[in-house]
């Protein structure tokens, strides 16, 4: 058995957790395309059963399925959370491939997440390889919906969560390496109103214009955020009218908001229901809430934190911590009071862009540290 881990552990082993990262980049899983999901979780899946884990297969009839391998027995333990699917539609390794040079890896999702799936399977394949099995029950759960806000894999995730110590969220490290240990809430609306068409030119008075509704009330939506408390608020999308001539009858916009608190999130949902038609005979519907409670840096975060630096000073590595506006899995976990940390995968750049990379460097201590807060939790 090991008797301490250090990065200089995984150095031997970057040569193949890279070769398997490479199948994993070249195996497409857009989120929306249910085959090439199911195709590459039944890859993992048989890479899981080869380490000795116990593959549990929860089926989707509209998404990708989810897969949960766990090694060991008994309550408790420890929870790796990861995401099968990528932000890329089917046909984008032609045009970006996986590649290699002396710093990076690039390739469509290599950064968020398929480094992750390929660090913990490498991670958990050395430590159950030693002579002394570890003390602890670990799972890796991989789901397959997490770029669309995991519609299908919610209730998945918290119902594993709740089962164990700790959950170590796997998506992108900070670009310093930070762990994460804040993340802003999301919630989604859709505004959508309804007028009377009629012809532009000739009976112009008796139309009620939905285009004109909705930008009046935008300057409203907007009103409402608040960068004192860091909420911000995007109108990412407007569709309406069908011609110059024609009066609209129907416009609509989405709206995403990012908040830190729960409160400042509910504070958004009945302001934003409030809102009223400000054209006579028009109506306003409006849809959305929550899509992920805020992961906020409260006492027991700072408390999970404190405790996961400790381990890795062991290593030796000295980590920090920060937060970000985007949401992952971990939102969930945090939202049940179980202990959860964010960021312990690699560090990279230009995730869900062209640009998308891996530091190559950063691969054995980001692994060194997943290893030690697993058997040093």
């Amino acid at each position: 058995m090991i008797s301490q881990i250090t990065a200089g552990d995984f150095e031997g082993l970057v040569e193949p957790m890279l070769s398997l990262l490479k199948q994993l980049v070249e195996q497409e899983s857009p989120s929306d395309d249910k085959a090439t999901l199911d195709s590459l979780g039944r890859f993992v899946a048989e890479r899981k059963r080869l380490m000795g884990a116990k593959v549990t297969r929860f089926q989707e009839e509209s998404y990708g399925d989810h897969w949960l391998g766990t090694w060991g027995e008994g309550t408790g333990g420890i929870l790796l959370l990861t995401h099968l699917d990528t932000v890329y539609p089917l046909g984008t390794l032609t045009t970006m491939p996986y590649r290699r040079d002396a710093e990076y890896i690039y390739g469509p999702g290599c950064l968020d997440m398929k480094a992750s799936i390929a660090m913990a399977l490498t991670v958990l394949e050395l430590l159950f390889s030693e002579s002394n099995p570890l003390a602890n029950r670990v799972s890796l759960m991989c789901t397959s919906d997490e770029e669309i806000g995991s519609p299908s894999s919610r209730e998945r995730i918290e119902q594993q969560a709740k089962e164990v110590d700790l959950v170590l969220c796997l998506e992108p490290a900070l670009p310093d390496g930070s762990l994460k240990t804040w993340r802003k809430g999301i919630l989604n609306f859709e505004l959508e109103a309804h007028g009377k068409s009629a012809h532009a030119g000739s009976d112009i008075t008796a139309g009620v214009n939905a285009i004109v509704e909705i930008a009046r009330q935008i300057p409203g939506v907007l009103d409402l955020a608040n960068a004192a408390d860091g909420t911000t608020i995007n109108i990412g999308t407007i569709q309406g009218g069908s011609r110059s001539n024609v009066v609209p009858q129907c416009c609509s916009i989405e709206v995403d908001v990012r908040v830190q608190t729960k409160d400042e999130g509910e504070r958004l949902i009945k302001a934003i229901h409030r809102l009223s038609p400000t054209l006579k005979d028009a109506e306003l519907k409006i849809r959305g809430g929550w899509n992920r409670p805020p992961m906020e840096r409260d006492q027991q975060m700072q408390a999970t934190f404190m405790r996961a630096r400790e381990i890795a000073r062991q290593i030796p590595l000295d980590i920090s911590e920060g937060g970000t506006g985007g949401g992952s899995d971990a939102n969930f976990v945090a939202g049940l009071g179980v202990p959860v940390l964010d960021g312990l995968g690699v560090l990279g750049a230009g995730a869900h862009s062209p640009d998308e990379k891996i530091e190559l460097h950063s691969i054995p201590h980001r692994c060194a540290l997943l290893a030690a807060l697993i058997r040093g939790w």
